[in-house]
């Protein structure tokens, strides 16, 4: 896909989910969008959303809970879902060898993976034993 323009919007979305910094969904930055500039629309958030998800400036970190989560490091890392609080997490553990370990096994070419865990946060678990 070719670059599109660095427009006003695009910079407010992509400086939305930087400053969230929560594994946004494209209804969270759209409300935070929507404060600085009241005259953004959902249709613009959520397509310059997909558009730097595609070009590689957002990570479409996937579909949790009927909602899209997008991340703004970028580099290959994995995910902790609270089946509670429904917030997503970095989690920052290498699993090289295990990519390795597939790639010799079935001789696939991996070009990238997205990797998730579903429980509970620490919070929450915390809070549920009160």
């Amino acid at each position: 896909m070719a670059n599109k323009r660095n427009t006003v919007q695009r910079q407010l979305i992509l400086n939305a989910v930087k400053e969230l910094n929560i594994h946004a969904t494209a209804e969270q930055v759209y409300e935070y969008v929507h404060k600085m500039q009241p005259s953004i629309s959902k249709t613009t958030v959520y397509r310059n959303l997909g558009q730097m998800a595609e070009s590689g400036e957002l990570l479409n970190v996937g579909n949790f809970y009927g909602s899209t989560h997008y991340d703004h490091n970028c580099h290959e890392h994995y995910h902790f879902v609270c089946e509670d609080c429904k917030r997503v997490f970095d989690v920052d553990v290498d699993f090289a060898d295990i990519l390795d370990r597939i790639k010799s096994a079935d001789e696939h070419n991996i070009t990238g993976f997205r990797l998730s865990f579903d429980g509970k946060c620490h919070e929450c678990k915390v809070a549920s034993s009160y």
